[in-house]
């Protein structure tokens, strides 16, 4: 697996996304103030019981009021955050607490969970990959009888098997509760961090490869890049683990000993996931270590063969500047008289060859001409 690029074949620089509060300091607490961005609130319903089951979207708030007495459990999701006006008459319906309404609409919350009465407040942050890694609030309010959740933006959720399970009434779930509602809500938010972290493993995997037969230089950006989204995915998955142990510890009203048990199940694959987290962690690191070392070991060979050059041709350079200094012979007969030699040309040249092949041939044997596999 490779990161997405874009088509024209330039990397798409990465984007730092900060989050940004909407309600100013010193606001009273429990004030709903939306992201003018935000897209407009979108509401669907998924009302259901043993025999049947319902789905439908509605534009009317008030329309909830009636599946909520008409049916044994009621889902209502809504699809963006940009609609105050939607949240309020929610608010008002459930009787939610301001301070977790205002939770909602501040999407940079942790993982946690939240009793209020009656009802439970649950926070979740969904992991999608389209071109990059992106991760997105959902908050769930758990009543006797019914399960709202709200989710940042309208472009698509994990929630389509559980929405499937439904329509087919295949399993449990049209057997049992709204807390086994949450429970399969929430174990798919949990389930969709596998395939992101399976995608960052065949990556990882990849580069490893690159680097073992000396990738070049975008191997390190491509290596901080899955760094990065795995720094981000365990700042998601880690809060997971303790509200997950608060859910399945803590007895609650909402939730039945029987769902409990499927929660723990959903603990443990929250702590598979950040033992995976780490662990692909540490191996992008060794990745840079080793692009470092391999990198190290290619300029070692370089300057060991611009060693052994340099070896061969200083005593080149040496005959060569003993034949070029300009002695007479015909003033001495010490002075060079192999000028005058009829091989004396063949003879420097042999010589040459004869010192630059032994000097091969010791360095042959000492292993400075073996490349090391």
């Amino acid at each position: 697996m490779t990161q997405g690029n874009p088509p024209s074949g330039k990397k798409k620089k990465r984007k730092l996304r900060f989050f940004k509060r909407q309600t100013k300091p010193g606001a009273m607490p429990g004030s709903v103030v939306v992201d003018p961005q935000a897209p407009p609130s979108v509401i669907t319903v998924i009302a259901y019981g043993p025999d049947r089951v319902v789905e439908e979207r509605i534009k009317d708030v008030a329309a909830v009021r009636q599946y909520l007495d008409r049916w044994p459990v009621t889902w209502i999701n809504v699809d963006g955050l940009g609609d105050a006006e939607v949240i309020h008459k929610l608010g008002e319906m459930f009787h939610l607490h301001q301070l977790a309404l205002e939770d909602v609409v501040n999407v940079h919350q942790r993982a946690k969970v939240e009793g209020y009465g009656d009802h439970l407040f649950i926070v979740a942050r969904m992991v999608s990959w389209s071109d990059r890694l992106e991760t997105e609030q959902v908050s769930f309010f758990l009543g006797r009888n019914y399960v709202l959740t709200f989710q940042e933006s309208v472009a698509g959720d994990s929630f389509e098997p559980v929405r499937e399970r439904l329509r087919t009434d295949r399993g449990r779930i049209r057997q049992v509760g709204a807390d086994y509602l949450a429970y399969s809500l929430i174990d798919s938010v949990i389930d969709a961090y596998f395939p992101v972290l399976e995608r960052c493993g065949e990556a990882l995997d990849q580069l490893e490869d690159e680097v073992i037969e000396g990738g070049n230089r975008g191997v390190v950006g491509r290596v901080h890049e899955i760094k990065h989204d795995l720094l981000t995915l365990r700042r998601a998955i880690w809060p997971h683990r303790e509200a997950l142990h608060e859910l399945s510890r803590d007895p609650h009203p909402c939730i039945a000993d029987g769902t409990r048990i499927f929660l723990r199940d959903c603990y443990d694959h929250t702590v598979q996931l950040i033992d995976l987290a780490e662990t692909y962690r540490e191996l992008g690191s060794d990745l840079r270590d080793l692009y470092m070392s391999s990198v190290s070991n290619r300029m070692n060979e370089v300057m060991k063969l611009l060693t052994v050059i340099s070896s061969i041709f200083i005593p080149l350079n040496f005959i060569a500047g003993i034949y070029g200094m300009n002695f007479d012979p015909s003033a001495s007969p010490l002075n060079m008289p192999e000028l005058r030699w009829f091989y004396g040309y063949p003879f420097a040249l042999s010589l040459m060859a004869t010192v630059a092949t032994t000097l091969l041939v010791l360095f042959y044997r000492s292993g400075w001409l073996r490349r090391d596999r």
